[in-house]
């Protein structure tokens, strides 16, 4: 490495680097050919490096940026040697991907290119911007290398020289800087991080005080509270408030309690009211309730079916409970009940809050019109809310809990329509769930009879809560038969499967092996990778010396790639789908060339889409679209000033198309209106996507960017709550 120094700072410093924001097969005036970028796509989406890491050296630069942001999302650290070549790349947008690319792929093997670009390297600001956020992501995955810690110092090297610069400090290694820090967490971090809650840039300074609340700094009180009364931009705002409250900054309670019901923009009194919440004070109740019950008051009178006030009230019903606890306040009792009418008992934070502030009244209430026989929703909700009670010290409180849940479950049976039954299934996870956190002396039992159920989320859950045990043999074989079943029956879903390998390796890393080597055969990507990474355990390879030779034998059968469909295997889930003829229409779109409009229950709003940037992605996108996937769909999950998300026609967060896409990470921010893939892990998107609300810098490099909503659009966005209806997908364009 030290022998390419002299050329890398020459070359660098000398050359200008091309821009950004382009289209990912070009670079300048060169572009990929379509064959050439096809192969690349289809390497990508096998997770095959050898291909992509051979092309690092083609002579067309536009094939070497697009071969190394390939390299990097495949995330083999083979491919490293060569993105460093490219640090010496006379293109600058070249060297600038290879950064992007050796951060991505996240191991302490690119640490010694990182740090000599931070310390000794290149005034090439955009590389240097690169080689921080770089620095940050391989210092987070390699926490006890050797490489890690030189690797924060040189992120705070980096911002305090920047810091030092004032107003000419620059915007974009700022900011990279500022998440890479958050990332590495450094000593000394919170000091130089405050010096940028002062910069000209608004989002320097909300991604600064991002990164400050998350750390739970207290050292920077006094500008927070300036940036919540007098700063222009909302996400510094927002973030200053909520940083207020992580501090337990007491002193700025009247700052929040103003901003927590008369600022102007919502994300500002979501933020407020957390923080309340934070310092516990009670004397915040009676403005909390005033605000929440004039909410209300507003939404009854609202023509939608779910009022745009849900978001904001649920996060009030969650401050009213931490700040009155286990105190049966009139007040608030009364403003939880109308909210839980309001909402139709759909609503397990509103349940929660009930639970948590009247704990006694809550128990006692089974049977009444929210017992949830008739919808799944409100079993859910009120299971959340039973839950909650399992952390009590009142013995006869937690009996009755207890009693409850029970009587729901075991009522279930004849209770529910039979009609709705299958549908009923939806609400079992969070059933079971409170059930095992009271701990009933037949729980082993009961949870090994889930792991028949016909459902696989409740399958799912069974096995995750049985990894939560104590290590049981009889549990141990049932996790084995379970899986062994679920190979033969689940065809669209590797969520039961996932479970188990992840039950089994804790409660028993010896027991696990048959079933991680069983899994090493299996068609899906996924469920082969769990085990390729659990059987390299040195502790297991020492007691069973031949996984060794079965790793190598799956090796030599790419089976740590992404193999091609085989309709023999009864499964997409974890295969290649896509045809030459998929590769070649996905790569012709460019960004923005493709939109989808989406009609929902609060109004219309429209994704530009990135079918530069994400091909692959948009494309399974778009077939969906077409097919009316996401039409009817509830919107399952929203979290005030962070994202809406949906995509899931279960409504439950856990359902998906049958199928599994891989990940196509790029440069693209998550900035306000965003639009992403959801994820459980690398590579197991499928259908589920989600809009961000205000900027999460966190995201940037861990999530697919697909899209975009702009602001007329986000103004519908921000109104959609969880259990709104997206009506219909429209899709414009090829």
């Amino acid at each position: 490495m030290r022998k390419l120094l002299p050329s890398l700072l020459l070359i660098l410093a000398l050359l200008p680097c091309l821009g950004q924001g382009q289209v990912l097969s070009k670079v300048g005036r060169y572009v990929v050919p379509n064959d050439l970028l096809i192969k690349i796509v289809k390497a990508e989406d096998a997770r095959d490096a050898q291909p992509v890491i051979e092309m690092l050296a083609d002579g067309n630069p536009a094939t070497r940026y697009r071969s190394a942001l390939a390299a990097g999302r495949i995330g083999d650290e083979k491919a490293i040697d060569g993105l460093t070549k490219l640090l010496t790349d006379d293109v600058g947008d070249v060297r600038i991907m290879a950064m992007f690319a050796i951060g991505e792929i996240e191991s302490a093997r690119g640490a010694d290119a990182v740090l000599y670009v931070l310390s000794d390297g290149p005034s090439d600001v955009v590389l240097r911007a690169r080689a921080a956020e770089a620095a940050g992501k391989i210092g987070a995955a390699n926490p006890r290398s050797d490489k890690a810690k030189p690797l924060g110092e040189a992120i705070l090297t980096t911002l305090r020289s920047e810091a030092e610069k004032g107003p000419n400090a620059d915007i974009t290694l700022a900011k990279l800087a500022i998440t890479a820090a958050l990332r590495t967490r450094p000593s000394g971090i919170e000091q130089v991080l405050a010096r940028f809650l002062t910069h000209h840039n608004g989002r320097v300074r909300a991604d600064a005080g991002n990164a400050l609340g998350r750390l739970r700094a207290k050292n920077a009180n006094a500008e927070f509270r300036s940036m919540l009364q007098r700063d222009p931009d909302v996400d510094a705002r927002a973030n200053a408030a909520r940083a207020l409250g992580v501090a337990e900054d007491r002193e700025a309670y009247d700052l929040l309690a103003d901003a927590a019901v008369n600022s102007e923009d919502v994300r500002v009194r979501i933020s407020a009211i957390r923080s309340l919440a934070a310092l516990r004070e009670a004397k915040a109740l009676e403005a909390l309730l005033n605000h929440g019950n004039e909410l209300i008051k507003r939404a009854r009178r609202s023509r939608f079916a779910i009022p745009a006030e849900k978001t904001e009230l649920l996060e009030i019903a969650t401050a009213v409970s931490r700040l009155v606890p286990n105190s049966s306040n009139d007040k608030a009792v009364d403003f939880l009940q109308a909210l839980r009418a309001l909402d139709g008992y759909r609503s397990g934070e509103t349940e929660v809050a009930l639970a948590t502030v009247a704990p006694s009244g809550y128990v006692a209430e089974f049977n009444v019109p929210n017992s949830g026989y008739a919808d799944w929703r409100v079993a859910d909700a009120y299971a959340q809310g039973l839950n909650s009670l399992a952390a009590s010290t009142d013995v006869k409180l937690k009996q009755r809990a207890t009693e409850s849940i029970t009587k729901l479950i075991v009522g279930m049976a004849t209770g529910v329509k039979p009609g709705y039954q299958k549908e009923m299934l939806k609400a079992l996870p969070a059933l079971h769930r409170a059930n095992a956190a009271f701990k009933p002396y037949n729980l082993n039992e009961t949870l090994r009879g889930l792991l028949t159920n016909e459902d696989v989320n409740v399958r799912s859950a069974a096995a995750s809560l049985i990894g939560a045990q104590p290590a049981d043999a009889e549990n141990i074989e049932a996790l084995k038969r379970a899986f062994a079943n679920s190979q033969l029956i689940d065809k669209t879903s590797d969520d039961t499967q996932l479970a188990i390998i992840g039950a089994l390796n804790r409660l028993n890393k010896k027991e696990s092996v048959g079933v991680l080597l069983a899994a090493l055969d299996s068609p899906n990507f996924l469920v082969r990778k769990r085990a390729f990474t659990l059987l390299a355990d040195p502790e297991l390879q020492k007691a069973f010396p031949d996984i060794s030779a079965s790793l190598a034998a799956a090796r030599s059968k790419k089976k740590d790639q992404v193999l091609q469909y085989s309709p023999a295997s009864g499964t997409k889930m974890g295969q290649v789908l896509n045809s030459d003829a998929d590769y070649r229409r996905a790569i012709s779109r460019s960004n923005g060339s493709t939109k989808a409009v989406f009609r929902t229950s609060k109004g219309t709003f429209t994704i530009s889409l990135n079918g530069g940037d994400a091909p692959l992605t948009v494309d399974n996108f778009i077939r969906l679209a077409r097919s009316r996937y996401f039409n009817g769909a509830e919107v399952h999950r929203v979290v005030g000033n962070f994202v809406m998300q949906d995509g899931d026609p279960t409504g439950t967060g856990s359902g998906g198309p049958g199928w599994s896409i891989r990940c196509e990470i790029n440069m693209t921010e998550f900035e306000r209106g965003t639009v992403g893939m959801a994820l459980s892990g690398k590579d197991t998107g499928g259908s589920q996507w989600f809009v961000d609300h205000a900027p999460q810098p966190h995201l940037d490099g861990g999530y697919t960017v697909f899209g975009k909503v702009n602001e007329t659009g986000m103004k519908v966005v921000d109104r959609i709550v969880k259990g709104d209806t997206i009506i219909s997908v429209r899709i414009v364009g090829r």
